[in-house]
């Protein structure tokens, strides 16, 4: 027990004595060589050298997302487009899905329709997105009945979304289309 006391003190004194003679060589804080705004200190610290910011050691000053995916994407935007006027509840371009809330025209309030696209592919082909289409009826005693129905809705969404993505590709390439001038390639 008295040698790990002596062990402890014996670190803590080294760890004491290496603080204290680090600092001989530093220069004194002398306040007219530096601003008085904390965030000037900091950035005139930081072009010199002195020191570093913990968010950029830990992998960058990045704020926010990078949304190119979702407004390049054709049948991302298709899928919008098709299902606008419905409620989203959900809506993840990382996992590719969008999930609509449930939806009545009004007419029947008994029925409603919710409706999911996963996205499989970003290439524009029927096989790229799956989508499943939900009916939920209730009756007057507010108990439901939801069941998947596939059939001529989930063949018109996706028909209607691969015409749309079809339509925003080829806009897409008109767009960035440049004919070959013969300068990028030089002949030795």
């Amino acid at each position: 027990m008295q040698n790990l006391r002596s062990s402890q003190i014996l670190i803590l004194l080294g760890f004491v004595f290496f603080t204290l003679t680090s600092c001989e060589g530093m220069p004194g804080a002398d306040a007219r060589k530096y601003p008085p705004d904390p965030k000037k200190r900091v950035k005139k610290n930081l072009e010199e050298g002195r020191g570093f910011r913990l968010d950029n050691a830990l992998g960058g000053a990045k704020k926010g997302g990078d949304f190119m995916f979702a407004s390049s994407n054709e049948l991302w935007r298709a899928s919008l487009d098709t299902i606008d006027f419905m409620p989203l509840s959900s809506v993840n371009y990382g996992g590719g899905i969008i999930i609509t809330d449930w939806y009545s025209d009004g007419d029947n309030l008994e029925e409603s329709v919710k409706i999911s696209i996963r996205f499989l592919s970003n290439e524009v082909r029927a096989d790229a997105i799956d989508i499943k289409v939900f009916y939920k009826k209730c009756n007057q005693i507010s108990s439901c009945k939801i069941i998947q129905k596939t059939g001529a809705l989930t063949a018109e969404l996706k028909k209607e979304i691969l015409t749309k993505a079809t339509i925003y590709k080829k806009q897409k390439k008109d767009k960035n289309f440049k004919p070959y001038t013969g300068s990028a390639v030089k002949d030795k």
